[in-house]
């Protein structure tokens, strides 16, 4: 009996995604396990993988389609076999098991038809690494680096690709770059249009969501104040220096990431949760840490934060960046922040507001660092000064408490010797 293929759930806060590209076609094998289809969800481009030996019998859904979770988007069966050739992305009948998640199924609405648009362009992939004999390691580290395995010579047992070959992959095997959705800022203009449509990807449309379900029923109120970053600026320096060319660098954001985690350590009420009938207070420090992507904004989280050293932060926000710009990022990396850093700093802005990821009860909004004129016992010297604004939800933080953080998280900065403590 023929296999539904369903849309399923691929992030926790998933209710539709994209088909950006299938990897299999009608007519070929597949195993379970195999890679069908990149999906577009509301944070990521992921892999909708089989859960069934056969042949892929009929795609349901075209590449572009939007389709909620839970419906149809492909049937997998014996060659010949009959299926349902019923309208693209049914659902699946109430109570009927999901031969891709196992779990019990609901009924889903059909999504109507959307008006006939552009084709879109998909996000580039990297190559099908399910055809060459490869270790899943190296399978892994292909994707993440956009290796053609094709093209690598293995070294394992039998000609098997396996992690060194990946690290030393000549630049043929690389791929080229990345092609990029299309934006209002990348779409060409049209003298003779006054205007253009381009429809809401996953990720612009969760944002909208979370927006609208935080500045509205979250009460907001901010905390501005401006920090002396001289001596810190001095200790970046002298540890970029005796890094040498060992490693990456240690940028101030990695510097204010570890300041803010240990800030939060001395103020746990600033580390919390706000739940419809409790207040979460967190013993563990984990920061999301917001990355502008082509599309939107992403905060993949750097989990223990006041336990890292500022070389592993370093480390670890670069990785989590790298792959939140490349849409890589699996769902554990960017959920379950118990406080957020945003830094517009790169971009010359001197100050901003952030708004509340939720649950969390605060973020921080980092401007940019620049020299200023300040008064110094009889005279003026030029400092370099930072303004930091914090967002607080006043359910969880009254405003002695987030001045008290932030007070905190100002000391710790104009003298990093105080992260020593």
């Amino acid at each position: 009996m023929a296999t539904k293929v369903h849309m399923e759930a691929l992030s926790p806060t998933m209710e539709e995604g994209r088909l950006v590209k299938w990897t299999k076609k009608e007519g070929d094998a597949v195993k379970s396990g195999e890679t069908l289809a990149e999906v577009e969800t509301d944070k990521a481009v992921m892999e909708l993988v089989a859960r069934a030996d056969g042949q892929l019998l009929k795609v349901m859904a075209p590449e572009g389609t939007t389709v909620p979770v839970g419906n149809v988007v492909a049937w997998i069966g014996k060659p010949g076999e009959k299926v349902d050739g019923g309208e693209p992305s049914a659902p699946a009948p109430k109570g009927e098991r999901s031969a891709v998640s196992g779990a019990r199924e609901t009924p889903a609405k059909v999504a109507p038809a959307p008006a006939p648009m552009p084709p879109p362009i998909p996000a580039a992939v990297p190559a099908d690494a399910t055809r060459v004999k490869a270790s899943p390691l190296a399978k892994r580290m292909a994707k993440d680096a956009g290796v053609d395995l094709k093209l690598v010579q293995g070294s394992g047992p039998g000609g098997r690709v396996v992690k060194r070959d990946v690290e030393q992959a000549p630049t043929a095997a690389v791929a080229s770059a990345p092609v990029v959705p299309r934006t209002a800022d990348r779409a060409p203009r049209t003298a003779d249009v006054p205007f253009e449509d381009v429809p809401l990807t996953q990720i612009r449309k969760t944002i909208a969501k979370r927006l609208a379900a935080s500045i509205g029923p979250i009460p907001h109120f901010f905390l501005t104040t401006e920090i002396d970053m001289e001596r810190a600026a001095e200790a970046r320096e002298a540890l970029n220096k005796q890094l040498g060319e060992e490693g990456g660098k240690i940028s101030f954001n990695d510097i204010i990431i570890k300041a803010v985690a240990l800030a939060l350590v001395q103020h746990r009420a600033c580390n919390a949760w706000f739940q419809e009938d409790h207040i979460r207070y967190w013993n563990e420090v984990h920061i999301g840490m917001a990355v502008a992507i082509e599309d939107g904004l992403i905060t993949p989280v750097v989990r223990n934060a006041d336990r890292k050293s500022l070389r592993e932060i370093g480390a670890e926000a670069r990785e989590l960046a790298g792959r939140a710009r490349n849409r890589r990022l699996k769902p554990e990396e960017y959920t379950g922040a118990t406080f957020s850093v945003s830094n517009l700093g790169m971009f010359d802005i001197d100050d901003f507001t952030a708004v509340i990821n939720p649950p969390e009860a605060g973020i921080v909004a980092v401007g940019s660092i620049v020299p200023k004129a300040v008064p110094d016992g009889n005279g003026v010297v030029v400092r370099r000064r930072l303004r930091m604004t914090m967002s607080c939800d006043h359910r969880v933080i009254d405003g002695a408490t987030g001045a008290a953080f932030l007070k905190t998280l100002k000391q710790m900065l104009e003298n990093p010797l105080a992260m020593l403590l």
